[in-house]
């Protein structure tokens, strides 16, 4: 036991050096934070991320270390040094906006751009559901009008604020379906239009690898300096049609959100308690019951207007039900053929992208584990 205690105060002694080190780590990430904020250089720059992370799993494999540990470790410190970096704010890339009015900025999306917008030196100013009668006084000025309500309400909001729009403003959005919302927009307003979709939810502690889809309105000239702003900040932009968006977001949002809402509901009304499939749980499980648990930690109002924002949703959860009725077919006919052969077409559709997400399942697999508390 003697030995036991001297090792394990060799290990302390050491994990006190490792925290100092990390402090030392965090400290230079502010300055480089700095530097980047001088410059207007992008948080995220991925060709430096991948090129440290490979020249340090080269030096981990010829220490005898695993390489998989240090490049885990690695990224969650460059996590931690995202946040870090944001210390200083960020360079503001267009001086002469003296206004940006955020329509529902009280809310938590549009919160969190109105703290990053005033992170970057812009004055922000906030129009709620409150404020109407005072919403000449607050677009006096704008240069920027940013809209960020509820989907069930954009339309409608989008045609209230036609009085207060001028030609030489720019008008964009952060709903999560886009044409309608943007035809509405060009419809209007004569000036610059321009349509966003942040792929992430208000609670992220970065913006640093985070998507926000653009699609494009009138004018890309005159909000080319919003997306370089957004850049800067870390997220990555990728650009569609806004139909394409939106025949995608079914997919992504729509069918996605139901089937975890159906799962949660079916588990609520079966005769099992959470506390003890929780402690029966692979990680696996476990985490595929986070996922459903974190969509009923949020708005179910948001969930209902993404699933019920048009037709084709409902049409692609129609076919979702009879790929349940099908799947469920092969095992009322005993024919253990016909699923292993459905089972591996769906297998070459994923092609190569099947082990891609085994390693990366791997990984968020590992880290559940490494949480996990007895129950």
């Amino acid at each position: 036991m003697e030995r036991l205690a001297s090792l394990r105060a060799e290990i302390d002694h050491l994990d006190h050096a490792l925290l100092e080190l990390f402090a030392k780590r965090l400290a230079l990430v502010k300055k480089v934070g700095e530097v980047k904020r001088q410059h207007g250089l992008p948080l995220y720059v991925p060709d430096r991320e991948a090129d440290m992370l490979a020249a340090r799993r080269r030096e981990a494999e010829q220490m005898g270390i695993s390489a998989d540990l240090i490049e885990d470790v690695l990224r969650r410190l460059m996590r931690e040094s995202y946040q870090h970096e944001n210390a200083f704010g960020f360079k503001t890339v267009n001086e002469a906006i003296k206004k940006i009015v955020i329509v529902g900025g009280r809310g938590k999306l549009g919160g969190l751009f109105a703290r990053y917008l005033q992170a970057s030196g812009y004055p922000v100013a906030l129009l709620g559901h409150q404020d109407w009668g005072d919403a000449q006084q607050i677009m006096a000025g704008a240069d920027v009008v940013i809209l960020c309500v509820p989907i069930a309400t954009t339309l409608e909001t989008i045609q209230r604020l036609q009085p207060y729009l001028r030609d030489n403003m720019l008008l964009t959005d952060l709903t999560s379906v886009k044409r309608q919302p943007l035809e509405k927009m060009l419809e209007v307003h004569k000036g610059a239009v321009l349509g966003l979709h942040p792929m992430f939810g208000p609670d992220i502690a970065s913006m640093a690898k985070q998507v926000v889809v653009c699609c494009d309105g009138r004018y890309p000239e005159r909000y080319q300096w919003l997306l370089e702003q957004i850049s800067i900040w870390g997220a990555s932009l990728y650009k569609a049609d806004a139909a394409e968006h939106d025949r995608n977001m079914t997919y992504i949002q729509a069918l996605r959100h139901f089937s975890t809402f159906a799962y949660g509901l079916h588990l609520s009304q079966q005769p099992v308690k959470l506390a003890q499939l929780l402690a029966f749980s692979s990680p696996i499980y476990r985490l595929e019951l986070a996922m459903i648990g974190r969509l009923f930690a949020q708005d179910g109002a948001l969930y209902a207007d993404i699933i019920m924002d048009k037709p084709e949703n409902l049409a692609v959860i129609e076919s979702l039900k009879q790929s349940y009725e099908n799947g469920l077919a092969f095992f009322k006919n005993n024919d253990k053929e016909g699923f292993i052969q459905a089972f591996n077409q769906v297998k070459q559709w994923f092609g190569e992208y099947s082990e891609q997400f085994m390693r990366e399942s791997r990984q968020l697999l590992q880290q559940a584990n490494d949480y996990r508390k007895p129950e």
